[in-house]
């Protein structure tokens, strides 16, 4: 069984996530956005161990504390191997925008399509580019939740005006590969509020 908590981090409210597969106790940070020690605290709180990190993609406001969390529970980095280049560049990845030079190396780099067996948990890494070339979302198809990055938002998208995005790409995504998934499956965000693929469905124009 698998249990969600989530922090508000940042200067543009990023959606941090713990996944905690509550038979093991051992958990997954989704996008470590700012302010490690809110994220530390998190984890104490959950009793959980980590095991890896996943990024849904390299925009500065999902990845500001990952080298920090990386070196504090010594885990992996999982991210696309399409974000690899944003990911290295603080130009591409906005955080020179906001007076900082991030530059972060994903430890692994992951396949559309993969199965990430972490923690417990079998997570299909699903590539959604769009919002960036290598934005992700990570399915857990046992739990029926889908963590959806900047790809997919309650009522809207991300945003295609960004280096490496297309508006293209993006509905391609929407269409082959999140309207697939069962209507009934839980939707975390990257920033907003949860949400269903049913719901998005129905009310998201985008959908």
């Amino acid at each position: 069984m698998i249990k969600i908590e989530s922090r508000v981090l940042g200067p543009v409210e990023t959606n941090c996530y713990l996944i905690i597969n509550t038979d093991n106790n051992e958990s997954v940070i989704v996008d470590p956005a700012d302010s490690p020690e809110l994220i530390y605290d998190m984890v104490v709180r959950s009793s959980s161990t980590p095991q890896a990190i996943l990024l849904t993609h390299g925009h500065f406001d999902h990845i500001t504390a990952a080298d920090a969390v990386r070196e504090k529970y010594g885990i992996p980095i999982y991210a696309s191997k399409d974000e690899e280049k944003l990911l290295a560049s603080p130009a591409r990845n906005l955080s020179n925008a906001y007076g900082m030079n991030l530059r972060v190396t994903a430890d692994i780099l992951h396949e559309d399509g993969d199965i990430l067996n972490i923690a417990g948990l079998n997570i299909c890494a699903i590539h959604t580019p769009g919002h960036t070339a290598g934005g992700t979302c990570y399915y857990i198809e046992s739990d029926g939740i889908l963590i959806s990055g900047d790809t997919l938002f309650a009522g809207s998208v991300g945003r295609t005006d960004y280096p490496t995005a297309s508006s293209a790409a993006l509905m391609e995504s929407l269409h082959d590969k999140l309207c697939v998934l069962p209507d009934d499956t839980d939707v975390y965000p990257g920033h907003g509020e949860f949400t269903t693929i049913g719901y998005e469905k129905q009310n998201n124009p985008f959908m």
